[in-house]
């Protein structure tokens, strides 16, 4: 089992991960997108999914027209690890 981001990992985040927000109870962390259209945020959908099989980590998501937004956390401790981290900054990799 990982062991949870401490105090201070958790407050490197902003550094880390700029464009993901930490949750108020510090267990997860969300971030969301608007794309041009449905087919888009679709694609997208698609590329983390793929990406999530590979880091077999798996986020927490929903779709609505254009927008997708997305909740990290590692639920087998109930707490942000650094496979959170990991997965966000691969799915931000995919908007290069």
């Amino acid at each position: 089992m990982r062991p949870t981001l401490n105090d201070k990992e958790r407050a490197e985040l902003s550094e880390l991960v700029p464009s993901w927000r930490l949750a108020e109870d510090g267990k997860s962390i969300h971030r969301s997108f608007r794309f041009r259209d449905f087919s888009h945020a679709w694609g997208f959908m698609s590329r983390v999914a793929l990406l999530a099989e590979t880091h077999g980590h798996h986020p927490d998501w929903s779709n609505m027209d254009n927008q997708v937004a997305i909740v990290l956390t590692t639920h087998d401790v109930d707490g942000l690890t650094d496979k959170d981290v990991t997965l966000a900054l691969a799915i931000d990799g995919l908007l290069s």
